[in-house]
């Protein structure tokens, strides 16, 4: 059975975690399908992408029975390589969402727990059920978090709130995350909501939110000087190009934008 599945419906791509059976733990499988669902939806011509699990939970972390056989060897030859950019595969369930050049939307609900909640973390934007329960888990097996995640952390919550749930490996309920700034907001029905704001995304122009998802990883990752150079050069690249006069026109118009 599949692991992943893409959707493309108006320009939306819907990917959705498939193993509801173990609640969506991260098999080997399912480590390579969602760094493949990420690469086709990045080549893909989808504005937006909405990422959420099947069945009870979004993903209740990783499949220690299913990583044994792989966990025997030598883990230095497993995680050192970096095979994907700047990352290993594991890193990579994480990282390849903000490599998708369009924003991602993750509904989240159930359990999200290690692998789970680093793969969320790679989201443009999180959007959580009442009965979220997030936590870093890896504590709870004495290991360090390597998802991917704690590259991108410091950028979303405080110090201290990172440094407690580490070391703790305590779940936190959705309205905690939400405060926390792991969630961006609440509904009761996170795929419905997210679903929509993808839509609403997806009507926009497509290359000024390609620009505009780059230069933001650009001012999280970057100097001053860097990200004032580049604002000035996306902002040249979308003046007088077609998406963004279509974007003109139907404003001045009144009626939805149409892009090639």
């Amino acid at each position: 059975m599949a692991r992943v599945t893409i959707e493309y419906e108006n320009h939306v791509a819907r990917v959705t975690l498939t193993r509801p059976d173990k609640m969506n733990a991260m098999d080997p499988e399912m480590r390579d399908a969602i760094i493949a669902a990420g690469e086709e939806v990045a080549a893909s011509d989808a504005r937006a992408v909405l990422l959420q699990g099947e069945g009870r939970a979004f993903c209740a972390g990783i499949d220690i029975m299913g990583f044994s056989s792989s966990l025997q060897g030598n883990t230095e030859d497993l995680l050192m390589p970096r095979t994907h950019h700047d990352a290993n595969a594991f890193q990579e369930v994480c990282l390849v969402w903000r490599r998708v050049p369009v924003p991602v939307i993750a509904a989240l609900h159930g359990v999200v727990y290690g692998a789970g909640m680093q793969i969320a973390m790679g989201a443009d934007i999180r959007i959580a059920a009442p009965d979220l329960q997030m936590a870093i888990m890896e504590m709870k097996w004495g290991l360090v978090p390597d998802m991917g995640a704690m590259a991108l952390w410091p950028q979303l919550i405080r110090s201290d709130v990172l440094r407690q749930m580490t070391y703790t490996a305590a779940p936190i309920g959705a309205d905690q995350a939400e405060r926390w700034g792991l969630v961006t907001s609440l509904a009761d029905d996170p795929q419905a909501a997210a679903l929509a704001l993808a839509q609403e995304i997806a009507s926009k122009s497509p290359s000024a939110m390609r620009a505009c998802k780059a230069l933001i990883e650009v001012a999280e990752t970057q100097g001053r000087e860097a990200v004032l150079l580049e604002e000035s050069r996306k902002q040249v690249e979308m003046i007088g190009s077609a998406d963004q006069m279509e974007t003109v026109m139907a404003q001045m118009q009144k009626r939805p934008a149409v892009y090639k």
